[in-house]
């Protein structure tokens, strides 16, 4: 079983800048990909970004240019630094992974991120 906790959520004004921060609870070398999922009220949940073992990074078409992606190996954390926010970044994210790839998927229970206009 995988433990992911995240941190970083909070209320920010439209064009503020947040850092999220997942920490597993083990070496993230094993998990891949890691990413990040959010969930608005009343809507599906979304992957939002996610990076590889590699270094290889995807990003939903509504935040490139806006989020980054990153992994810290030695502190078993990613981050997902977000930028220039809109109101309607205003969700539940999610860290995800998966071990070695492969299914179950492991979830952290979730930060808010409230944007105002």
């Amino acid at each position: 079983q995988v433990q992911l906790v995240e941190s970083g959520g909070g209320l920010v004004q439209a064009g503020g800048s947040l850092r999220l921060s997942c920490t597993a609870s083990e070496s993230i070398l094993n998990l891949n990909p890691m990413g990040w999922y959010r969930q608005a009220p009343g809507k599906q949940r979304e992957l939002v970004a996610h990076i590889t073992n590699g270094g290889d990074t995807y990003f939903m078409d509504s935040v490139k240019g806006r989020f980054t992606i990153s992994r810290d190996n030695a502190r078993n954390t990613v981050y997902l630094q977000m930028g220039n926010l809109k109101p309607e970044d205003t969700a539940v994210y999610y860290c995800n992974t998966r071990r070695w790839g492969m299914p179950p998927d492991y979830w952290g229970r979730g930060t808010q991120v409230t944007v105002s206009s």
